[in-house]
């Protein structure tokens, strides 16, 4: 059986796309699955938009996934270089032979004459494209331009008649016209590849056996597969994976939308639940179950069970995997990563009871339920580490109570809580005492509940109130209380 390879090769242009992230996801469970290697390929010939430092971050921002690779820059191999910059004269030998084999030509085009070229073809509305000039230069007139020094690049030599089916592995067979096709560039006039001949030659090189790519590629497929033809090798299998569209059918692109992985995780999306939310932009399980950990991917994913519609990238679905994976922290670890987005809050707090690793352990553990990502619990829990609460005094009244019933409602709360031992002090406890005696009185629950929850937080949405209690503490709980009862006075 051959030798099973896939390779991921961005390009160092900045950050990392979160498309290029599920490109990444499918061909790393990929090569896991078929049980072969993953190989990362930098190709980095446009040095114009090259970015320094762009494949440390690259690598760095894998390695939070636990993408790990079996060849690359950054650890070698027995297919390197694994940059491109660095393969110039592998691409100079097979530049020659494509050559000598009839399969390309120079051409001494001007980019002026190409302007004019392009210009002439719109204004007889016809489809822009090079015109062949150069095509059938002589070996005598090409010896002799490049005698005089005249510049030129090198085009792939495209059949001018018949159609060409390519095969993909999902899609099957997909038909061309050859008269669609254009003579494209394969070899810039400074010597340099384009990324078509130069990701062909590479994966010839390298061994790649399967290709992974955006629908984007299709229209190119057809000029890979005569460039294989031209050089007599067999290309590996393709697969064109669907696009992936925001809500509203655009292409996914950095206007209007967060495209950088690394800004999700700046704002706490776990990796864990990137991954499940980019590997089903385009695949499903079999039994269509959704949440999906990387250990059950690595036993069931199948790139012959991918589908061919556009994805949509659905950020409240994100939310939901992210919550779902949040809640399966353990609690230890969640804290943990959760420090950050509570330093600001720890920071402002003067209680140094507020500050003990214990109290900041019980607020994660009561927001734990409710966060969809991390970033959110600095402000949920702001209110847990406030000196002092600012809030409206009409806030502590419910429905068709007046502030005095409140204040009274309050001071009853306050003589019930103040009278539970310190080492009763649960939520449990807690709940029982208040209920019970609003049980016994006959009274709506939310007379008591509602005005006790805004003295505790100071906002109209929170946890339970018996929870935010025993959070708090005694003391904290009562002096809210307290400067609640002040605000209706």
């Amino acid at each position: 059986m051959s030798k099973i390879r896939l390779r991921f090769a961005p390009s160092p242009t900045g950050y990392l796309h979160i498309g290029s992230l599920r490109t990444v996801l499918f061909d790393y469970f990929a090569a896991k699955t078929l049980g072969g290697e993953f190989i990362l390929r930098i190709e980095d010939t446009d040095q114009k938009r090259e970015v320094p430092g762009a494949v440390e971050n690259l690598i760095d921002v894998l390695n939070k996934f636990d993408i790990k690779f079996d060849e690359g820059p950054h650890i070698g191999g027995n297919y390197g270089p694994y940059t491109q910059s660095e393969r110039l004269d592998i691409y100079k030998k097979y530049a020659d032979k494509i050559l000598d084999l009839d399969g390309a030509y120079p051409c001494f085009c001007t980019a002026e004459c190409l302007e004019k070229m392009r210009s002439d073809q719109q204004a007889k509305k016809l489809p822009p494209r090079y015109d062949r000039a150069c095509r059938d230069l002589t070996k005598k007139e090409i010896e002799e331009k490049i005698k005089n020094g005249e510049k030129f690049v090198i085009r792939q030599k495209i059949p001018l008649t018949g159609e060409i089916t390519v095969h993909d592995e999902i899609k099957g067979g997909i038909k061309f016209k050859i008269s669609d096709l254009d003579d494209h560039v394969l070899i810039k006039s400074n010597g340099v590849p384009t990324y078509q001949f130069a990701s062909v030659v590479d994966d010839h090189e390298m061994e790649i056996s399967h290709v992974l790519r955006g629908d984007e590629w299709i229209s190119s497929f057809p000029k890979n597969i005569l460039l294989y033809e031209s050089f007599g090798w067999k290309p590996p299998k393709f697969i064109h994976l669907p696009l992936v569209l925001d809500k509203k059918g655009g292409k996914l692109s950095k206007r209007g939308n967060d495209v950088a992985v690394e800004d999700y995780l700046l704002k706490g999306y776990l990796p864990e639940a990137l991954i499940n939310f980019c590997i089903l932009l385009g695949w499903h399980p079999k039994n269509d179950e959704e949440i999906l950990t990387v250990e059950r991917l690595l036993k069931e994913f199948n790139i012959y069970d991918m589908g061919t519609s556009p994805a949509v990238f659905d950020v409240e679905k994100l939310d939901f995997f992210n919550g779902f994976h949040i809640r399966q922290k353990p609690l230890d670890k969640l804290v943990e990563l959760c420090k950050p987005y509570l330093a600001e809050n720890l920071a402002k707090t003067t209680d140094d009871i507020k500050q003990t690793a214990e109290f900041v352990k019980n607020v994660v553990r009561l927001e734990q339920e409710r966060l969809k990502k991390l970033s959110e619990i600095g402000e949920l829990t702001e209110f847990f580490f406030s000196n002092n609460l600012d809030y409206p005094a009409e806030m502590l009244v419910w429905k068709k109570m007046d502030k005095e019933k409140t204040k009274v409602n309050l001071k009853k709360i306050y003589e019930l809580l103040e009278k539970i031992p310190d080492e009763n002090w649960t939520n449990d406890s807690i709940e029982e005492d208040i209920k019970s005696y609003i049980e016994a009185k006959n009274e709506r629950a939310g007379e008591y509940l509602w005005p006790l929850r805004a003295a505790l937080t100071g906002r109209e949405a929170s946890p339970s109130p018996f929870d935010v209690d025993e959070v708090l503490g005694k003391s904290n709980s009562l002096k809210r209380i307290k400067e609640a009862v002040k605000k209706l006075s």
